[in-house]
């Protein structure tokens, strides 16, 4: 809805009763939005119904009962994060908030980010981080909070190991300089003694520690080809292990933790849909696909989707608050909300935002 143009009055009024539904969650009647501005000249209930009924024509607002009031619609929802993130941090009508001490308006309390911060305490890995941010944003959001850590591309070796598991089955454990675990068993097409595994991971992590992950294996398929052939047993043995998945991520793709499906179940009173949207979200691949389209790892702002509709049907009143969390150049993953439109987006967009930003203290890698 970029393309709406409202009067600075019409942009009052639906502020208001935006703020009005997500404080109750009930229909706005024109007698409460009056009482907002009982103190300001030429608004009038009859003057608020006629720019509630405007509004109303431009698809802002909706009355689901004839004698009921208005309620906003996702269009109006897409206008008012927009009024938002184009001004700052403040919607039209509302006063700003206290800056902080370097001029940026902050929408959470000097109390509220320290609760954030006492919630990461002797968080040091990744895996950590991110299992800890889905509890944190739920717990805020009273909706769902989810953090996806990111794939193998874009990650650099720290450390890789491999241990004999069976004939024919090696444990292949991973650590990326983000802190990233990753341990994956490789079924082999040949039998490799200790001894060669143990001069394999030696050669990987010699020759590669602090390459990107993505790029090890053409590359030890391109040494095997031009090495003397004095080298060629221990590379080949390297390039099994590579070929088996040694520098993938664990099976069934990225890691992703959710927490707070309760808060969502407690909010939605239509049943069918209830269910429609549980099966949605915990197929955690939809999950994974939903942050992938709407977050990208290369950006640093927050991104706000209202509406999830696109993904399925029965998330249409669902809104998506999402950044990614780096390292340096590294993404580490991306930490998000999806919640009922009915949220504190103004506090929301700024927690997602501040802790995504916190990765870079809590992750930093020593001596770095």
């Amino acid at each position: 809805m970029s393309d709406v143009r409202l009067s600075p009055r019409e942009r009052l009024v639906l502020t208001a009763i935006i703020d009005l539904y997500i404080a109750t969650g009930e229909p706005v009647a024109s007698l409460a939005v009056a009482r907002q501005f009982a103190d300001r000249e030429g608004l009038s209930s009859a003057t608020l119904r006629n720019v509630m009924s405007s509004l109303g024509d431009a698809g802002l607002l909706e009355q689901p009962h004839t004698s009921a009031g208005r309620v906003p619609t996702a269009a109006a929802f897409r206008y008012y994060v927009g009024q938002i993130t184009q001004s700052g941090g403040t919607a039209p009508g509302r006063l700003a908030r206290p800056t902080t001490p370097g001029g940026a308006e902050s929408q959470l309390s000097v109390a509220r980010r320290g609760e954030i911060e006492e919630s990461f305490s002797g968080v040091t890995s990744t895996h950590d981080y991110l299992e800890r941010t889905s509890h944190v944003l739920a717990q805020l959001s009273r909706g769902l909070g989810v953090a996806l850590a990111s794939s193998a591309a874009g990650q650099v070796l720290e450390h890789i190991h491999f241990s004999r598991l069976s004939t024919g089955r090696v444990l292949a454990v991973l650590v990326t300089q983000a802190g990233v675990v990753l341990d994956r068993v490789l079924a082999l097409d040949r039998e490799l003694k200790p001894v060669e595994l143990e001069t394999a991971s030696r050669y990987l992590n010699e020759n590669f520690h602090g390459w990107p992950i993505d790029r090890i294996r053409a590359e030890v398929e391109r040494r095997v080809e031009i090495e003397r052939e004095a080298y060629r047993q221990l590379l080949t043995s390297v390039e099994e292990l590579c070929r088996k998945g040694a520098l993938a991520g664990g099976e069934g793709g990225p890691a992703i933790f959710v927490d707070g499906i309760a808060n969502l179940i407690s909010a939605e009173q239509d049943r069918e849909r209830l269910r429609q949207m549980l099966l949605a979200l915990e197929a955690k691949q939809r999950l994974v696909e939903i942050l992938t389209a709407y977050v990208d790892g290369r950006q640093q702002e927050v991104r706000v989707i209202v509406g999830l509709d696109a993904a399925s049907p029965a998330m249409q009143d669902l809104v998506l608050i999402g950044a990614p969390a780096r390292l340096g150049d590294t993404n580490v993953g991306t930490v998000a909300v999806i919640a009922p439109t009915r949220i504190q987006y103004q506090e929301m967009i700024e927690a997602v935002s501040y802790i995504a930003r916190l990765s870079e203290r809590i992750l930093e890698v020593p001596n770095a």
